[in-house]
């Protein structure tokens, strides 16, 4: 099987969205907050079962490639142009929301905003991985690990606004 150079374009540029979206939102929140995010975190309160800070740098860029690769697959796929259509709007939804969360935690500093959002973002997401399995099954578990660290996102999130009220 022979792949073509326009299919290895079309396979990076999927990977690489979902990397430069988390980039960028992180480079604007360091701007807006004027402090890395390593020193941010290590200065809040955090529960018992907080992950630490470098740990972050090596699972969100994993699940940035998952992201990408399922994106490809989808846009690949041979089904109707509709429901590729639908399935990539709320792909695109979902990274817009997860390019704000870091801004809202980091970069402004509003923690129950952000908690409201990662709530939000991972409804979105439950709903995009079921789109996604109606069109390749492959593409959908590819978002599992995904909507996994989003419940706990979630939890850290509210937490972590609770003991820093």
């Amino acid at each position: 099987m022979i792949i073509s150079v326009k299919e290895i374009k079309k396979f990076l540029i999927c990977v690489a969205i979902p990397l430069l979206t988390g980039f960028l939102s992180s480079m604007i929140a360091v701007l807006l907050s004027q402090t890395s995010f390593q020193i941010q975190y290590a200065q809040l309160i955090k529960p018992d079962f907080a992950p630490s800070a470098g740990l972050f740098s090596i699972i969100w860029p994993i699940l940035y490639i998952l992201m990408g690769i399922s994106a490809y697959i989808i846009r690949s796929s041979n089904k109707s142009t509709q429901k590729i259509n639908d399935a990539i709007f709320l792909y695109y939804l979902q990274l817009a929301l997860n390019f704000l969360w870091s801004i809202l935690f980091f970069g402004l500093g509003l923690r129950f905003v952000a908690f409201v959002e990662s709530v939000i973002l991972a409804l979105v997401l439950v709903i995009m991985i079921y789109r996604f399995y109606k069109i390749d099954k492959t593409a959908a578990i590819l978002n599992i690990p995904y909507i996994i660290w989003m419940v706990f996102v979630i939890f850290l999130s509210y937490f972590i606004w609770v003991l820093n009220k």
